[in-house]
């Protein structure tokens, strides 16, 4: 009898082929914040390293608009076209609605056909958690081109009375193009890790299915972040010392070969905090907080841009990427750097941008044909899969509310399953 072998797959690796970053042009300094809150310019420095942070003022500035303008500078310098695109992952926790995900509408405005699309809520860790799900959806073979982002409009979610964090936090959004290769490098070792029993420490109360939105919620200010700076603190310089260890390890490296740093740009204290632990020299951690704040999941990617820029990342270099936020949970990569793109002609940079006009029509097309085929065609009438069965009652405004109104436990806990979980009622016996 013959034997079959399963014949292996060549080992693909995820390169970073592409980067992009879009900061509003709002700029807050921390004189303006001591205008509308007990501050100053040296008590923030002091504490936190920032000076300013970018503020998304315009309606039109949205964690999916930001998104897209990362998005579409990523994709021309990784010179990929969005029909290529297999999978868009955005990190954020300020999504455009709690749904559809923030991801659709980004694959949407690309024109992105040919791409699945979700959002990932992992904090100020996200853009470290896309990006090992993106390069692991690579190393699979299921995807070759992947597109990972993360982007914040903080300013939204933040109480701009409570000097504990308004001073904190800013917008923007940072995308990277992952390209599968056979050459080895890119994406050596990820890290994911999390501890939830810490999740009060870094929140936002209200606006869930916990606790809905409801008068009291909004008055109390329950739907703004509320964080314990002195406990986030220690957690924070504890993680980024263990995640860089464990990941630089399982990437075969010693801390000595790792040629940048680029950490979650939180709180110039605990990357300080870092370089004591790690005991290496400052100038390998690339550091630009003074000027956007804690941009939460777009933090990393904002920087990476920056750094790459800047020309502190070269051709062959090893990279750490580490973050921690709400969840509790942290995330560390070790990359190696590929070859940098030429420069991205004017003709391609004309047209990409036709092809996004494009990408507007054929959504819009496509909302028109949607509303005439209702208008001309209605909607189908549902059915029941058993013809013999009865049509379904009609449901009165008054019904659904008995209906869905809690009944309680003995316990006198709340219980709301429907009511046909429930267990049916006892008949009086009939005297004969």
């Amino acid at each position: 009898m013959g034997v079959i072998v399963a014949e292996r797959k060549t080992v693909r690796y995820a390169h970073v082929a592409g980067w992009g970053k879009y900061v509003p042009t709002k700029v807050v300094t921390n004189e303006d914040l001591s205008k509308s809150v007990e501050t100053s310019d040296e008590w923030i420095v002091s504490r936190t390293g920032i000076r300013e942070r970018r503020i998304a003022a315009s309606p039109k500035e949205t964690t999916a608009t930001m998104s897209f303008e990362a998005a579409r500078q990523a994709l021309q310098v990784a010179g990929v076209a969005p029909n290529d695109l297999g999978l868009i992952i955005v990190a954020t926790a300020t999504p455009e609605y709690s749904f559809p995900a923030t991801a659709c509408v980004v694959q949407d405005m690309l024109g992105a056909e040919n791409a699945g699309a979700f959002d990932l809520s992992a904090g100020c860790s996200g853009f470290m958690y896309a990006l090992a799900m993106g390069a692991q959806a690579i190393a699979s073979g299921a995807q070759s081109h992947v597109l990972v982002i993360g982007a914040e409009t903080l300013s939204r979610i933040v109480n701009w009375h409570d000097r504990e964090t308004c001073v904190l936090f800013g917008d923007g959004a940072g995308a990277v193009v992952l390209q599968g290769s056979d050459e080895p490098g890119g994406v050596l070792s990820t890290l994911l890790r999390a501890d939830g029993s810490g999740g009060e420490l870094l929140i936002v109360p209200a606006g869930g299915s916990h606790q809905p939105p409801t008068l009291d919620t909004v008055a109390t200010g329950q739907h703004y972040v509320r964080m314990n700076g002195r406990e986030v603190f220690r957690f924070a310089t504890r993680v980024m010392d263990e995640a860089t260890r464990k990941v630089v390890a399982d990437a075969g490296l010693t801390l000595e070969d790792v040629d940048l740093f680029i950490p979650h740009q939180a709180n110039l204290r605990i990357i300080q905090a870092a370089v004591r632990a790690l005991k290496m020299p400052m100038d390998k951690f690339f550091v630009n907080l003074d000027r956007y704040g804690n941009t939460s999941a777009a933090s990393i990617p904002i920087a990476l841009c920056e750094a790459v820029d800047a020309g502190r990342i070269k051709p062959g270099d090893h990279l750490v990427m580490v973050g921690f936020g709400a969840g509790l949970t942290w995330a560390a990569s070790v990359i190696q750097w590929g070859v940098p793109k030429p420069p991205v002609p004017a003709w391609r940079r004309t047209l990409d941008g036709l092809r996004y006009v494009a990408a507007g029509v054929r959504s819009r097309a496509r909302r028109l044909r949607r509303r005439l085929g209702a208008v001309l065609f209605g909607s189908p009438e549902p059915r029941t899969i058993d013809e013999g069965a009865h049509r379904p009652e009609r449901v009165t405004e008054g019904k659904l509310h008995a209906d869905a109104a809690p009944r309680t436990t003995d316990e006198g806990m709340p219980r709301t399953e429907p009511e046909s979980l429930a267990a049916p009622p006892v008949e009086e016996p009939r005297a004969e």
